[in-house]
Protein backbone atom coordinates (compact mmCIF):
# COMPACT_ATOMS: atom_id res chain seq x y z
CA UNK A 1 0.00 0.00 0.00
CA UNK A 2 1.50 3.32 -1.05
CA UNK A 3 1.79 6.01 1.60
CA UNK A 4 0.22 8.44 -0.88
CA UNK A 5 -3.01 6.59 -1.40
CA UNK A 6 -6.14 6.59 0.74
CA UNK A 7 -6.40 2.96 1.85
CA UNK A 8 -9.68 1.25 1.07
CA UNK A 9 -11.40 -0.60 3.90
CA UNK A 10 -13.77 -3.53 3.63
CA UNK A 11 -16.00 -4.06 6.66
CA UNK A 12 -17.37 -7.50 7.49
CA UNK A 13 -20.09 -7.14 10.13
CA UNK A 14 -22.28 -4.04 10.34
CA UNK A 15 -23.64 -4.33 13.87
CA UNK A 16 -22.84 -2.03 16.80
CA UNK A 17 -19.06 -2.59 16.69
CA UNK A 18 -18.97 -2.41 12.90
CA UNK A 19 -20.74 0.96 13.02
CA UNK A 20 -18.21 2.23 15.56
CA UNK A 21 -15.37 1.05 13.36
CA UNK A 22 -16.85 2.71 10.27
CA UNK A 23 -16.83 6.09 12.05
CA UNK A 24 -13.19 5.77 13.16
CA UNK A 25 -11.29 5.21 9.90
CA UNK A 26 -9.36 8.49 9.81
CA UNK A 27 -7.79 9.00 6.39
CA UNK A 28 -8.88 5.54 5.24
CA UNK A 29 -12.07 5.11 3.23
CA UNK A 30 -14.87 2.58 3.59
CA UNK A 31 -15.34 1.14 0.11
CA UNK A 32 -17.35 -2.04 0.75
CA UNK A 33 -19.21 -3.85 3.49
CA UNK A 34 -21.14 -7.04 4.06
CA UNK A 35 -23.41 -8.36 6.78
CA UNK A 36 -25.57 -11.43 7.35
CA UNK A 37 -28.50 -8.98 7.45
CA UNK A 38 -28.33 -7.18 4.07
CA UNK A 39 -30.50 -4.28 5.23
CA UNK A 40 -27.99 -3.53 7.96
CA UNK A 41 -25.14 -3.44 5.44
CA UNK A 42 -27.04 -1.12 3.11
CA UNK A 43 -27.90 1.25 5.97
CA UNK A 44 -24.25 1.49 7.00
CA UNK A 45 -22.86 1.74 3.47
CA UNK A 46 -25.14 4.50 2.15
CA UNK A 47 -23.64 7.53 3.97
CA UNK A 48 -20.15 6.49 2.84
CA UNK A 49 -21.08 5.72 -0.75
CA UNK A 50 -19.69 2.24 -0.16
CA UNK A 51 -20.60 -0.89 -2.08
CA UNK A 52 -22.48 -3.77 -0.48
CA UNK A 53 -21.32 -7.31 -1.19
CA UNK A 54 -23.43 -10.42 -0.71
CA UNK A 55 -20.53 -12.58 0.49
CA UNK A 56 -17.43 -11.74 2.53
CA UNK A 57 -15.31 -13.80 0.11
CA UNK A 58 -16.09 -11.37 -2.68
CA UNK A 59 -15.28 -8.44 -0.39
CA UNK A 60 -11.79 -9.67 0.52
CA UNK A 61 -10.97 -10.23 -3.16
CA UNK A 62 -11.82 -6.65 -4.18
CA UNK A 63 -8.83 -4.78 -5.60
CA UNK A 64 -9.92 -1.52 -3.95
CA UNK A 65 -9.81 -3.11 -0.49
CA UNK A 66 -6.42 -3.04 1.25
CA UNK A 67 -7.65 -3.45 4.84
CA UNK A 68 -10.40 -5.75 6.12
CA UNK A 69 -12.12 -5.14 9.45
CA UNK A 70 -13.74 -8.27 10.87
CA UNK A 71 -16.52 -7.30 13.30
CA UNK A 72 -18.69 -10.41 13.25
CA UNK A 73 -19.85 -12.79 15.93
CA UNK A 74 -17.04 -14.93 17.35
CA UNK A 75 -17.80 -18.00 15.25
CA UNK A 76 -16.75 -16.22 12.02
CA UNK A 77 -13.73 -14.23 13.23
CA UNK A 78 -11.04 -16.82 12.49
CA UNK A 79 -12.43 -18.02 9.15
CA UNK A 80 -12.78 -14.53 7.69
CA UNK A 81 -9.36 -13.45 8.97
CA UNK A 82 -7.77 -16.46 7.28
CA UNK A 83 -9.60 -15.64 4.05
CA UNK A 84 -8.58 -11.99 4.12
CA UNK A 85 -4.93 -12.70 4.93
CA UNK A 86 -4.83 -15.35 2.21
CA UNK A 87 -6.05 -12.65 -0.19
CA UNK A 88 -3.15 -10.43 0.88
CA UNK A 89 -5.22 -7.98 2.93
CA UNK A 90 -4.22 -6.41 6.20
CA UNK A 91 -6.76 -7.27 8.91
CA UNK A 92 -8.14 -5.74 12.07
CA UNK A 93 -10.11 -8.51 13.75
CA UNK A 94 -12.16 -7.89 16.86
CA UNK A 95 -11.23 -9.61 20.10
CA UNK A 96 -11.09 -12.48 20.99
CA UNK A 97 -10.04 -13.19 17.33
CA UNK A 98 -11.32 -16.79 17.58
CA UNK A 99 -13.51 -18.98 19.77
CA UNK A 100 -10.59 -21.10 20.99
CA UNK A 101 -6.87 -21.74 20.61
CA UNK A 102 -7.34 -24.32 17.88
CA UNK A 103 -9.07 -21.77 15.64
CA UNK A 104 -6.59 -19.06 16.52
CA UNK A 105 -3.56 -21.23 15.81
CA UNK A 106 -4.90 -21.83 12.30
CA UNK A 107 -4.99 -18.06 11.80
CA UNK A 108 -1.46 -17.68 13.16
CA UNK A 109 -0.17 -20.37 10.80
CA UNK A 110 -1.61 -18.60 7.75
CA UNK A 111 -0.44 -15.15 8.91
CA UNK A 112 3.13 -16.39 9.28
CA UNK A 113 3.20 -17.21 5.58
CA UNK A 114 1.94 -13.76 4.55
CA UNK A 115 3.26 -10.22 4.54
CA UNK A 116 -0.20 -9.01 5.59
CA UNK A 117 -0.46 -7.54 9.09
CA UNK A 118 -3.09 -8.63 11.61
CA UNK A 119 -4.14 -6.45 14.52
CA UNK A 120 -6.54 -7.65 17.21
CA UNK A 121 -9.11 -5.15 18.46
CA UNK A 122 -8.11 -4.64 22.07
CA UNK A 123 -9.36 -1.06 21.92
CA UNK A 124 -9.41 -0.66 25.71
CA UNK A 125 -5.64 -0.14 25.54
CA UNK A 126 -6.40 3.16 23.80
CA UNK A 127 -8.80 4.74 26.28
CA UNK A 128 -6.99 7.89 27.46
CA UNK A 129 -7.04 7.02 31.16
CA UNK A 130 -5.69 3.53 30.44
CA UNK A 131 -3.03 4.89 28.08
CA UNK A 132 -1.83 7.44 30.62
CA UNK A 133 -1.84 4.84 33.41
CA UNK A 134 0.30 2.50 31.31
CA UNK A 135 2.72 5.32 30.50
CA UNK A 136 3.02 6.32 34.16
CA UNK A 137 3.53 2.74 35.29
CA UNK A 138 6.21 2.21 32.64
CA UNK A 139 7.95 5.46 33.64
CA UNK A 140 8.48 4.17 37.20
CA UNK A 141 6.03 6.56 38.84
CA UNK A 142 4.74 3.69 41.00
CA UNK A 143 8.08 2.06 41.62
CA UNK A 144 8.20 -1.70 41.13
CA UNK A 145 4.76 -3.00 40.22
CA UNK A 146 3.19 -5.50 42.61
CA UNK A 147 -0.37 -6.26 41.55
CA UNK A 148 -3.40 -5.32 39.49
CA UNK A 149 -7.03 -5.56 40.55
CA UNK A 150 -9.56 -5.31 37.75
CA UNK A 151 -13.36 -5.42 37.59
CA UNK A 152 -15.45 -5.17 34.45
CA UNK A 153 -19.14 -5.86 34.21
CA UNK A 154 -22.60 -5.04 32.97
CA UNK A 155 -26.09 -6.12 33.91
CA UNK A 156 -27.36 -7.63 30.69
CA UNK A 157 -30.87 -6.81 29.52
CA UNK A 158 -34.20 -8.53 29.04
CA UNK A 159 -33.68 -11.52 26.76
CA UNK A 160 -29.90 -11.50 27.23
CA UNK A 161 -29.89 -15.27 27.75
CA UNK A 162 -31.27 -15.69 24.20
CA UNK A 163 -28.64 -13.53 22.46
CA UNK A 164 -25.66 -14.93 20.54
CA UNK A 165 -23.26 -14.37 23.43
CA UNK A 166 -25.26 -16.96 25.40
CA UNK A 167 -24.83 -19.58 22.67
CA UNK A 168 -21.47 -21.35 23.15
CA UNK A 169 -21.46 -22.59 19.56
CA UNK A 170 -21.35 -18.99 18.39
CA UNK A 171 -19.54 -17.25 21.25
CA UNK A 172 -17.05 -19.88 22.41
CA UNK A 173 -17.89 -19.05 26.02
CA UNK A 174 -19.53 -16.50 28.25
CA UNK A 175 -18.47 -13.41 30.16
CA UNK A 176 -14.84 -14.50 30.44
CA UNK A 177 -14.27 -14.63 26.67
CA UNK A 178 -16.38 -11.49 26.20
CA UNK A 179 -15.35 -8.71 28.60
CA UNK A 180 -12.86 -10.84 30.52
CA UNK A 181 -10.29 -10.89 27.71
CA UNK A 182 -9.98 -7.10 27.94
CA UNK A 183 -9.03 -7.37 31.62
CA UNK A 184 -6.58 -10.19 30.91
CA UNK A 185 -4.96 -8.20 28.11
CA UNK A 186 -4.57 -5.04 30.19
CA UNK A 187 -3.19 -6.92 33.19
CA UNK A 188 -0.68 -8.72 30.97
CA UNK A 189 0.39 -5.42 29.37
CA UNK A 190 1.15 -4.06 32.83
CA UNK A 191 2.60 -7.07 34.66
CA UNK A 192 4.05 -9.36 31.98
CA UNK A 193 3.40 -12.97 31.01
CA UNK A 194 1.31 -15.06 33.38
CA UNK A 195 2.87 -18.38 34.30
CA UNK A 196 0.32 -19.34 36.97
CA UNK A 197 -3.38 -19.36 36.05
CA UNK A 198 -6.11 -20.05 38.56
CA UNK A 199 -9.72 -19.08 39.01
CA UNK A 200 -13.35 -20.03 38.78
CA UNK A 201 -16.30 -19.25 36.55
CA UNK A 202 -19.94 -20.07 37.02
CA UNK A 203 -23.50 -19.24 36.02
CA UNK A 204 -25.22 -17.52 38.93
CA UNK A 205 -28.22 -15.71 37.47
CA UNK A 206 -28.76 -16.00 33.73
CA UNK A 207 -30.38 -19.22 32.53
CA UNK A 208 -27.85 -19.93 29.81
CA UNK A 209 -25.20 -22.59 29.12
CA UNK A 210 -22.27 -20.17 29.47
CA UNK A 211 -20.82 -18.49 32.54
CA UNK A 212 -22.06 -15.11 33.72
CA UNK A 213 -19.19 -14.51 36.19
CA UNK A 214 -15.46 -15.26 36.10
CA UNK A 215 -12.89 -14.77 38.88
CA UNK A 216 -9.21 -14.99 37.99
CA UNK A 217 -5.99 -15.14 39.99
CA UNK A 218 -2.99 -14.81 37.67
CA UNK A 219 0.71 -14.62 38.56
CA UNK A 220 3.92 -13.93 36.67
CA UNK A 221 7.17 -15.82 37.25
CA UNK A 222 8.30 -12.98 39.55
CA UNK A 223 5.12 -13.07 41.63
CA UNK A 224 3.31 -10.06 40.20
CA UNK A 225 -0.38 -10.83 40.65
CA UNK A 226 -3.63 -9.93 38.91
CA UNK A 227 -7.00 -10.43 40.58
CA UNK A 228 -9.74 -9.99 37.97
CA UNK A 229 -13.52 -10.25 38.00
CA UNK A 230 -15.70 -10.13 34.86
CA UNK A 231 -19.45 -10.17 35.34
CA UNK A 232 -22.75 -9.76 33.53
CA UNK A 233 -24.60 -9.59 36.85
CA UNK A 234 -23.08 -6.22 37.73
CA UNK A 235 -26.47 -4.46 37.28
CA UNK A 236 -24.78 -1.04 37.19
CA UNK A 237 -22.15 -1.08 34.43
CA UNK A 238 -18.65 -0.89 35.87
CA UNK A 239 -15.03 -0.63 34.78
CA UNK A 240 -12.30 -0.40 37.40
CA UNK A 241 -8.57 -1.07 37.01
CA UNK A 242 -6.25 -0.53 40.00
CA UNK A 243 -2.49 -0.74 39.55
CA UNK A 244 -0.38 -1.06 42.70
CA UNK A 245 3.33 -0.32 42.98
CA UNK A 246 5.70 -0.06 45.90
CA UNK A 247 5.51 3.75 45.73
CA UNK A 248 1.92 4.42 44.79
CA UNK A 249 -1.27 3.41 43.05
CA UNK A 250 -3.17 4.27 39.87
CA UNK A 251 -6.94 3.79 39.55
CA UNK A 252 -8.76 3.91 36.21
CA UNK A 253 -12.55 4.23 36.52
CA UNK A 254 -15.26 4.37 33.88
CA UNK A 255 -15.23 4.11 30.11
CA UNK A 256 -17.70 6.89 29.42
CA UNK A 257 -21.37 6.42 28.60
CA UNK A 258 -23.21 3.94 30.79
CA UNK A 259 -19.92 3.00 32.49
CA UNK A 260 -19.59 6.45 33.99
CA UNK A 261 -17.08 9.26 33.41
CA UNK A 262 -13.58 8.11 32.55
CA UNK A 263 -10.98 9.23 35.06
CA UNK A 264 -7.53 8.36 36.35
CA UNK A 265 -6.48 8.90 39.96
CA UNK A 266 -2.83 8.83 41.03
CA UNK A 267 -2.07 8.14 44.69
CA UNK A 268 1.60 8.91 45.42
CA UNK A 269 2.91 7.38 48.61
CA UNK A 270 4.83 9.82 50.84
CA UNK A 271 8.10 8.94 52.64
CA UNK A 272 6.27 9.16 55.97
CA UNK A 273 3.36 7.14 54.49
CA UNK A 274 -0.07 8.18 55.75
CA UNK A 275 -2.57 9.81 53.32
CA UNK A 276 -1.01 9.96 49.83
CA UNK A 277 -0.73 12.91 47.51
CA UNK A 278 -3.63 12.61 45.06
CA UNK A 279 -3.99 13.84 41.48
CA UNK A 280 -7.07 13.24 39.32
CA UNK A 281 -7.38 13.46 35.52
CA UNK A 282 -10.84 13.38 33.94
CA UNK A 283 -11.69 12.56 30.32
CA UNK A 284 -15.27 13.70 29.61
CA UNK A 285 -15.12 13.54 25.81
CA UNK A 286 -16.44 10.92 23.41
CA UNK A 287 -14.79 7.50 23.21
CA UNK A 288 -11.85 7.99 20.85
CA UNK A 289 -10.22 4.60 21.49
CA UNK A 290 -11.51 3.17 18.19
CA UNK A 291 -10.03 6.03 16.18
CA UNK A 292 -6.69 6.04 18.00
CA UNK A 293 -6.37 2.28 17.64
CA UNK A 294 -7.10 2.33 13.91
CA UNK A 295 -4.76 5.26 13.34
CA UNK A 296 -1.98 3.23 14.92
CA UNK A 297 -2.84 0.32 12.62
CA UNK A 298 -2.53 2.60 9.58
CA UNK A 299 0.90 3.60 10.88
CA UNK A 300 1.78 -0.08 11.39
CA UNK A 301 0.95 -0.69 7.73
CA UNK A 302 2.84 2.38 6.53
CA UNK A 303 5.97 1.38 8.45
CA UNK A 304 5.61 -2.36 7.95
CA UNK A 305 5.85 -2.94 11.70
CA UNK A 306 4.18 -5.61 13.80
CA UNK A 307 1.02 -4.32 15.51
CA UNK A 308 1.30 -3.76 19.26
CA UNK A 309 -1.83 -5.86 19.77
CA UNK A 310 -1.42 -8.88 17.55
CA UNK A 311 -2.36 -12.53 17.28
CA UNK A 312 0.09 -13.59 19.99
CA UNK A 313 -1.60 -11.19 22.41
CA UNK A 314 -4.94 -12.77 21.56
CA UNK A 315 -3.35 -16.18 22.08
CA UNK A 316 -2.09 -15.21 25.53
CA UNK A 317 -5.58 -14.06 26.54
CA UNK A 318 -7.26 -17.17 25.12
CA UNK A 319 -4.75 -19.40 26.91
CA UNK A 320 -5.99 -17.98 30.21
CA UNK A 321 -9.61 -18.37 29.11
CA UNK A 322 -9.22 -22.00 28.03
CA UNK A 323 -7.28 -22.91 31.16
CA UNK A 324 -10.09 -21.62 33.37
CA UNK A 325 -12.79 -23.26 31.26
CA UNK A 326 -11.06 -26.65 31.50
CA UNK A 327 -10.58 -26.23 35.24
CA UNK A 328 -14.27 -25.47 35.71
CA UNK A 329 -15.50 -28.28 33.45
CA UNK A 330 -16.86 -26.03 30.68
CA UNK A 331 -16.48 -27.88 27.37
CA UNK A 332 -17.41 -25.27 24.81
CA UNK A 333 -15.67 -27.18 21.99
CA UNK A 334 -18.37 -29.84 21.95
Amino acid sequence: MSTAECPGVGLVGCGLVGRKRSRALGEAKLVACVDSVPERAHALAEPFGAAVEEDWRRLVERRDVQIVIVATTNDHLAEITVGAVSAGKHVLVEKPAARNLEELDAVIAVARQSSALVRVGFNHRYHPAVSKAREMAASGALGDLMLVRGRYGHGGRLGYEKEWRANPRISGGGELIDQGVHLIDLARCLLGEFTSIDGFCGTFFWKMPVEDNAFLLLRTSTGRTAFLHASCTEWKNLFSLEIYGRQGKLHVEGLGGSYGPERLTYYRMLPQMGPPDTVVWEYPGADESWRVEFQEFLEDIRLGRAPAAGLQDARAALTVVETIYRRCGYDYHA
